[in-house]
């Protein structure tokens, strides 16, 4: 539509944010201009004129009201999707507007880090090379990982600007470019020293495929149909023979994963379950490996599942692990970091899980352990980036405290400092806050901001420090070893509204434009991102990171299935921008839509839009003559 616009303004006021005198393209004679609009004519032209002339700048103006909104980080592997279309013409639309009002409006760029999924991308082809990360080492694959970024980085970024979206280039941020690394280490280092960041053995949600730990919002849950294995376990005799359930002298437990009771080293009983009140103290015997298992009562067991007995596995299961605390049993480790069996596994050892499984179920029958199997329905975790089974596995890991900081952040939301459209997502938002669980937030891959922390050879001492130390803070000894892990990529962006503005350092664009003003975003990210910015916002800042929360839904297919372009159903929006035209792709994603639901992409719509945006186009024409 510029096309007809004789002379854009710079925005009014005197500020700095565009360049004076800047000239637009000559515009065509109004007899030239053509009576159907050309977006391809047209958009490139005026986007280019607008960024050259400086009219998306922003600067700290005393003289105006600022309006900060910061991008949602788009990961740097990927190009965009419909979602992120639709999430940047909401925000294009709330700035342009607040430019025309005279704020002093800065739409923040910039992209994340996205340590799972890059490393996955840079391996890939690595592999094609015939090579590895471990063959390269830890600091000759970062450097192909920088310059794999360097090659294919700014993909997105000429994505948006085809797509229009009017951001201030000039501060174009990176989760791991120096400032916002410098601000990771001292968050890092703030929380630890506050008793907030800890180092533990827990059970996590580790996965085979990607060989790294995963936060709870990091797996998928999906029903599955399994099956529910009922296993005969002997007793060891203690003055003769017991009667319990099935034959005398033994124990029947029912379990959804065979393979994980070569970890076993308890079983539990309800206290008030009188089948099993003889039972309680006794010891049974793990079928074909002969460990001995004590006979624990517990009130975490649920005496309706199965047996109302059920087996104990440490280091395999978050429940059985604090049953196993409780009573002080052992923790065996059955399972490693790539899905094998270890050694504890006897037989089994260097099996793959689910070959264990299998081989297991066989011996288990010829032995007569066996009892019944039926099918049974259940919720299997799997990796949110590569699809792959989790296996809950012990392991030792570096977990933020969240306690502490959810009950800022609910106080927060309840006071109205940070408010949601729709206000259904606010209750939503607190919800997860009041049940939150510990955050895990270290990862055993190589690309990202590596734990700023150090242990000594010598004392054993863990030192955690901003800057590298040459030696142990207790003992002296150069002898010092940095932790191999890096942070959740969650971590870095958690500080994405004050870290972009130059925190830690209190700068001009820091004390004008933080608290941003609206966070625009999908409501499947609220857990992921939302919540944790409003934390570490209120923890270091002292103050919400933005005002407003206006949730979107999910951009679906036809079928209103998520879009995928492994299933040959993800749109590029690119391809809609050259059909249509980025006007249109942007008018048909919003019109009609309604805050917090999700939407059903139908070519139809643009072509909808398309036909709009030339009827305005001779409205235009006919204005003018």
């Amino acid at each position: 539509m510029e096309e007809q616009r004789r002379q854009p303004q710079a925005p009014r006021g005197g500020g700095d944010g565009a360049v004076q005198g800047a000239r637009p393209p000559a515009a065509k004679p109004l007899a030239e201009l053509p009576s159907v609009y050309d977006p391809s004519k047209v958009e490139a032209k005026w986007y280019r004129f607008w960024e050259e002339g400086g009219f998306f700048r922003a600067r700290p103006n005393p003289g105006r009201k600022p309006f900060t909104i910061v991008i949602p980080p788009p990961n740097v592997t990927g190009s965009l999707h419909m979602g992120h279309a639709l999430d940047c013409a909401i925000q294009d639309i709330l700035i342009r507007w607040h430019r025309m009002r005279g704020y002093e409006a800065l739409w923040l760029p910039g992209s994340d880090h996205a340590g799972i999924a890059t490393q996955h991308v840079v391996e890939k082809a690595l592999a094609q090379e015939g090579t590895s990360r471990e063959e390269l080492g830890r600091e000759e694959f970062i450097r192909r990982v920088w310059e794999w970024k360097a090659r294919y980085g700014g993909i997105i970024i000429n994505q948006l600007k085809r797509m229009g979206s009017s951001c201030d280039w000039d501060r174009l941020r990176f989760t791991m470019d120096e400032g916002c690394s410098r601000a990771v280490r001292q968050v890092f280092v703030g929380l630890y020293r506050r008793g907030l960041v800890y180092r533990d053995n827990y059970i996590t949600n580790w996965c085979p495929h990607c060989r790294t730990a995963l936060s709870d919002l990091e797996v998928e849950h999906r029903e599955s149909a399994g099956k529910l294995y009922y296993l005969r376990y002997a007793l060891e005799p203690e003055g003769g023979p017991v009667a319990g359930p099935g034959a005398a002298g033994s124990i029947v437990v029912a379990t959804t994963r065979p393979e994980t009771i070569l970890g076993d080293t308890g079983v539990a009983v309800h206290p008030s379950d009188a089948r099993y009140r003889a039972l309680r103290g006794r010891t049974a015997i793990l079928p074909l490996v002969g460990r001995r298992l004590p006979i624990v009562a517990d009130d975490a067991v649920d005496p309706e599942f199965g047996t109302g007995a059920v087996k104990i596995t440490p280091a395999h299961d978050p429940a059985d692990f604090e049953v196993g605390r409780r009573h002080g049993l052992d923790m065996v480790v059955a399972i490693d970091a790539e899905g094998r069996m270890t050694e504890a596994a006897g037989p089994y050892a260097g099996l793959d899980r689910y070959q264990c499984r299998e081989a297991l179920l066989r011996d288990l029958e010829r032995a007569g352990h066996l009892v019944r199997v039926e099918d049974h329905a259940h919720s299997l975790g799997h990796c949110y980036r590569c699809d792959t089974v989790v296996e809950p596995r012990l392991s030792r890991q570096w977990f933020v405290r969240m306690k502490p900081l959810a009950e800022p952040a609910i106080r927060a939301a309840q006071d109205g400092r940070v408010t949601f459209v729709p206000e259904r997502f606010q209750r939503v938002f607190i919800n997860w806050l009041e049940n939150i669980r510990d955050w895990c937030i270290s990862r055993q891959i190589w690309w990202g901001h590596r734990i700023p922390a150090w242990y000594c050879g010598t004392c054993g001492h863990t030192t955690v420090a901003e800057e590298d130390p040459s030696s142990c803070e207790r003992c002296g000894s150069e002898g010092l070893e940095q932790d191999p892990d890096v942070l959740d990529t969650w971590f870095s962006s958690a500080l994405w509204p004050f870290s972009t503005l130059g925190w830690p350092d209190r700068t001009p664009d820091l004390e004008y434009f933080f608290p941003t003003s609206v966070l625009v975003t999908g409501y499947d990210i609220i857990f992921f991102w939302v919540a944790r910015m409003v934390f570490m916002s209120l923890e270091f800042m002292g103050q919400e990171p933005f005002r407003h929360v206006l949730i979107h839904g999910i951009v679906r297919d036809e079928r209103g299935e998520r879009m995928s372009k492994s299933r040959g159903t993800g749109i590029d929006p690119l391809e809609a921008v050259d059909r249509f035209g980025a006007d249109a792709l942007r008018f048909g994603l919003l019109v009609g839509l309604a805050p917090g639901n999700d939407m059903r992409f139908r070519w139809e719509r643009l072509e909808g839009s398309r036909n709009f945006c030339n009827k305005l186009w001779n409205a235009g024409r006919f204005a003018l003559s």
